[in-house]
């Protein structure tokens, strides 16, 4: 587009007369466009058009300050990348650095710059993936090459994971990894990525950083209803379209009860506490509903939740078919597993069953220990008006595959937003995009955090 070449050079610019930034702030802008040009759109099936040649783009950024990584397949296209890279104390396990580099798909049409141009216009860098989240592995790739450029290791080691198929469950990417080759990441105990370290702005000076320590546990589900099939004109009290679309509706309509966990409570309480207002625990919903843009995000923890997404069944309009199905979308708390089964049951009734299409477990680690301190000292020193705080996702990462080995994971991948941005609203949203200064700011935090983790 017009003027797009005038905006990365203006970014240039920028970044030159600031002057004393390191080689990580200024490069990270353009890691991230061209990972963005990178076409890794995941449809949800063996396919991973570009997450090859984007494994291969990163060994190479990787091979360039000498650092040696290995790319697994689980399918043909379907790659991730592990690199490890020493530190300087062995005796300490290994802090684990991992980001997915597929993303979900994108219609051109919809978008005022082209979703896989890369563009960099407005102050930011433009495209998807912007947030989801090739911004966090610009940010980890340029810290790892300033400080191998320049000779400084971290203080333990560091296990780089760039993976594939996140956003379709990780059954090709992370699962994979872990179940066929868990030796990589045997020794780690602590992880950092994705959906957290971000700002929310709460007065002039003040901004909250929420940190994931928690998210909903997955279940895709198909349903299915049996029935007895018969000519369209007959009288039919047997009909699968009928019971489906019944359990559908009641499904669909259902209001879970409020379920506050550990880190949803805490969260509240911390950014009430913030904006002096009054975390009122008999009407938690109109409390939420006063944090502004977050308010989806956090009000969808606030609760178990299912939501029908796929119908199907006959092929004929005067045809009454045998058996009739749907998908639907359920996301459940941490600790409400089992309730949260009972309740499906109870709605579907006898003449529905389901089965799995994806089933991840809750995820929720506490927010305390050295990693905790470290995440909120180096955002201090970026931004003395910042406070780290824990917060639950409402969706699903590759965390889950890697808990199973033990692993506390973190949502850290920090950017200082402007208040106006719709952050939240960029997750596979149109017109994702990501302000270069963030990036920037990002990569300083991380900078130090490797220092003091």
């Amino acid at each position: 587009m017009e003027g797009t070449e005038a905006d990365k050079r203006s970014a240039v610019v920028m970044t030159q007369q600031q002057g004393g930034l390191g080689a990580a702030e200024a490069e990270v802008a353009d890691l991230c466009r061209e990972l963005i040009a990178i076409d890794t759109s995941n449809y949800g099936d063996h396919s991973g058009p570009g997450e090859r040649v984007a494994a291969e783009y990163v060994a190479g950024k990787l091979d360039e300050v000498g650092v040696e990584s290995t790319i697994y397949e689980s399918h043909p296209g379907r790659s991730s990348l592990v690199a490890r890279i020493e530190g300087t104390d062995s005796s300490r396990p290994p802090l684990l650095i991992q980001g997915h580099l597929d993303v979900v798909p994108a219609n051109a049409e919809d978008w005022t710059h082209h979703p896989f141009a890369g563009e960099i216009a407005d102050g930011c860098v433009w495209g998807r993936g912007a947030v989801d989240m090739k911004d966090m592995d610009a940010m980890a790739l340029a810290v790892v090459r300033q400080r191998l450029r320049e000779g400084r290791k971290p203080p333990r080691d560091v296990v780089l994971a760039f993976l594939a198929d996140e956003e379709a469950g990780g059954s090709w990417g992370a699962h994979w990894l872990v179940r066929e080759h868990p030796e990589l990441f045997a020794d780690c105990t602590e992880a950092i990525s994705e959906v957290g370290g971000f700002s929310f702005t709460v007065g002039d000076n003040r901004r909250m950083y929420l940190i994931e320590t928690a998210e909903k546990g997955l279940a895709w589900m198909k349903l299915t209803a049996q029935g007895t099939a018969g000519h369209g004109s007959m009288v039919n009290n047997d009909n699968a379209v009928t019971e489906l679309a019944a359990a559908v509706a009641r499904l669909g309509q259902h209001e879970f009860p409020l379920r506050l966990t550990k880190t949803v409570r805490l969260f509240l309480e911390e950014v009430c506490e913030a904006f002096g207002i009054e975390f009122d625990e008999d009407d938690v919903d109109a409390t939420v509903a006063r944090l502004g843009p977050i308010a989806s995000m956090i009000g969808a923890t606030l609760r178990n939740s299912v939501n029908p997404t796929v119908l199907a069944g006959g092929y004929k309009a005067n045809v009454i078919p045998g058996s009739a199905t749907a998908q639907v979308d359920g996301r459940f708390l941490p600790g409400l597993e089992e309730e949260y089964f009972a309740e499906i049951d109870r709605l579907l009734g006898p003449k529905v069953t389901r089965e799995f299409i994806q089933h991840l477990p809750a995820v929720e680690t506490e927010f305390s220990g050295g990693i905790v301190t470290a995440m909120s000292d180096a955002l201090l020193a970026e931004d003395p008006g910042a406070k780290a705080i824990p917060y639950c996702l409402s969706g699903g990462t590759d965390a889950k595959a890697f808990a199973q080995l033990g692993i506390r994971n973190f949502g850290f991948a920090p950017l200082r937003l402007p208040p106006e941005l719709n952050f939240s609203g960029m997750f596979h949203g149109v017109d994702e995009r990501v302000p270069v200064d963030s990036l920037q700011f990002g990569v300083r935090v991380l900078d130090r955090f490797l220092d003091l983790s």
